[in-house]
């Protein structure tokens, strides 16, 4: 294999990919080692870059864990709903549970966030940012399907699924989450009734 073919594996990414990658791996580092192991040379070693590289995208630490944050919550906001933008109270967290499984360090990502942010309050506006994300995305769900939501039930709503995802990730219970969300949902349906 010659330096010019192009069938060859590469182990880094492709270029205009850099920063996809540099995202997922933050999330990632920060998912399996905390918050406070993440630096340009952790993210570096786990997408395959030089650290400089990690530096030149985002400038600070603060910016790569604005950006990172914002890249987990666009992966899982889509869970809201297996149908988006139908209403569909059947599809409303039915995605949850495997949105979950086939990406658990967005949600690892998130939580130590939350957690980091009672010992450093600057970053408690990143987590109202990530609630605030959530509830809206509900809220404009439930508008689809004819349902009046106040910020205090849209709350109430990702709470409850904020709780299910946490013990997923920590517990991985699975089918019993699976069971609750049933009763999530219809719950839902009273509400529309």
């Amino acid at each position: 294999m010659t330096a010019f073919d192009s069938t060859a594996t590469r182990n880094s990414p492709r270029y205009g990919e850099g920063r996809h990658a540099l995202l997922a791996a933050a999330v990632h580092v920060v998912a399996a080692q905390g918050l406070r192991n993440l630096t340009y040379r952790a993210v570096a070693r786990e997408a395959k870059v030089t650290h400089g590289l990690v530096a030149h995208h985002f400038g600070t630490r603060d910016a790569l864990i604005e950006a990172a944050l914002q890249f987990s919550v666009e992966n899982s906001v889509t869970s809201i709903s297996t149908r988006p933008g139908t209403g569909d109270l059947d599809a409303i967290f039915a995605g949850l549970i495997h949105m979950v499984e086939a990406n658990p360090d967005d949600q690892a990502f998130q939580y130590e966030l939350i957690l980091e942010s009672r010992r450093r309050t600057e970053l408690r506006p990143h987590v109202e940012s990530l609630y605030g994300t959530y509830r809206g995305a509900l809220r404009d769900e439930l508008a689809h399907g004819g349902i009046e939501c106040d910020e205090a039930m849209a709350h109430a709503f990702i709470a409850a699924a904020d709780g299910l995802i946490f013990q997923q990730i920590t517990l991985g219970h699975s089918d019993f989450n699976e069971a609750a969300l049933v009763h999530l949902r219809r719950f839902l349906k009273t509400l529309a009734e």
